[in-house]
């Protein structure tokens, strides 16, 4: 009886897809429509490699693509991507105002007779950690330093001692997770305790 083995031919290996990925929104190139950036990729795409543009946006590409679409679904459907791509920058836009607009207060406090505490709040708004933020003031100072709530609900840290001119400079010269906050975004207030209270 023959052996069925010796006639089953060897399979060949597959060679890997190469795929090629957008330099502005990371996708593959066959999925930068689904991202908020297409006009901008396929500008890029069009400097950079003219061939591979010509095969994904030629007019034939997209006829092949879009198939049976009517042209009414077309112009939606570009007029959709641009709303999309706009919306997407004017989103980023309204973050980076908001966070240039954010102030970092640093407040010196006075406890009792000569002991003082300073308290920083606005941090996070420049994805500063604060854990990390207050773990480093209590290295640099020597002193105890904890994230806690102001009485407006936000976190704060807040720094034993009075150290707020120190906390200035490290801000100014972005030591450590201080890195990236506009000096001119920092006010420091000074808030005495009343006296004759409680």
């Amino acid at each position: 009886m023959a052996s069925t083995s010796e006639e089953t031919p060897a399979v060949q290996p597959v060679a890997p897809i190469q795929v090629r990925y957008c330099e502005v929104c990371s996708f593959p190139l066959e999925y930068c429509e689904f991202g908020s950036s297409f006009t901008k990729c396929k500008e890029v795409l069009r400097e950079s490699d003219p061939d591979l543009y010509d095969r994904y946006y030629s007019e034939e590409a997209l006829q092949a693509k879009l198939g049976t679409l009517s042209l009414d679904a077309q112009a939606k459907l570009e007029k959709d991507t641009a709303k999309k791509e706009a919306k997407a920058v004017a989103k980023a836009d309204a973050a980076l105002k908001k966070k240039m607009a954010s102030q970092v207060t640093i407040k010196r406090i006075e406890r009792n007779k000569r002991k003082h505490v300073t308290s920083i709040h606005g941090l996070e708004t420049f994805g500063v950690d604060l854990k990390k933020a207050a773990k480093q003031f209590a290295t640099k100072f020597a002193t105890g330093a904890s994230v806690t709530k102001n009485p407006q609900g936000l976190d704060e840290i807040v720094v034993q001692g009075d150290v707020s001119a120190e906390i200035v400079e490290m801000i100014e010269e972005g030591q450590g997770v201080l890195k990236g906050i506009p000096s001119d975004n920092v006010v420091e207030v000074e808030e005495k305790k009343k006296k004759g209270g409680s």
